[in-house]
């Protein structure tokens, strides 16, 4: 039986405002690893398919804010400044080098993109199918942003399988 507590702040859309706030939060950070690793690798062939990514994953979240603003569901700037804070703390996490960008700072950002990647799949067909809005929002073509998150994951993984090679040689 439901805690009589809660019932006053059940909403239709209490659980999905909640969820697209997490959602744009990681949004948010995936963008700054992107445009952080485009930087690292400017001039390479990584860097430019980073670069690509970073801008579709900038106009993926204004796709999400206008999503938000449709369903008129508030963005919560506490949950994006937290995560974009702890995206910026993870560059200090230990990469083999005291100075330097390493093989395997590529790699493990590559990889991280790549999920990142994955989940927006993944929170496309959610909002679609599972959360409904497919229908409540004809505006948005949500297999469109499927279909690019696909093609973000295509463009990254050789970039990752060459980064996994240069980290881990055998």
């Amino acid at each position: 039986m439901p805690d009589a507590i809660d019932l006053p702040r059940r909403t239709p859309d209490r659980f999905l405002s909640i969820y697209l706030n997490d959602q744009l939060a990681l949004g948010i950070a995936w963008r700054e690893l992107a445009r952080r690793s485009s930087k690292a690798n400017q001039g390479t062939e990584a860097g430019i398919a980073l670069t690509q990514v970073a801008s579709d994953i900038a106009e993926d979240i204004d796709t999400f804010q206008r999503i938000m603003r449709s369903l008129g569901i508030r963005r919560n700037p506490v949950k994006s400044m937290a995560t974009a804070l702890m995206e910026r703390a993870g560059r200090f996490k230990p990469n083999g080098r005291l100075t330097s960008y390493s093989p395997l700072s590529r790699f493990e950002e590559l990889e991280f993109l790549i999920l990142g990647v994955e989940s927006k799949k993944q929170l496309w067909d959610t909002l679609d199918r599972l959360a409904g809005l497919g229908s409540r929002l004809p505006g948005i073509d949500f297999a469109q942003l499927i279909d690019r998150a696909k093609a973000q994951r295509a463009l990254l993984e050789p970039h990752r399988v060459r980064a996994g090679a240069d980290a881990f040689p055998a």
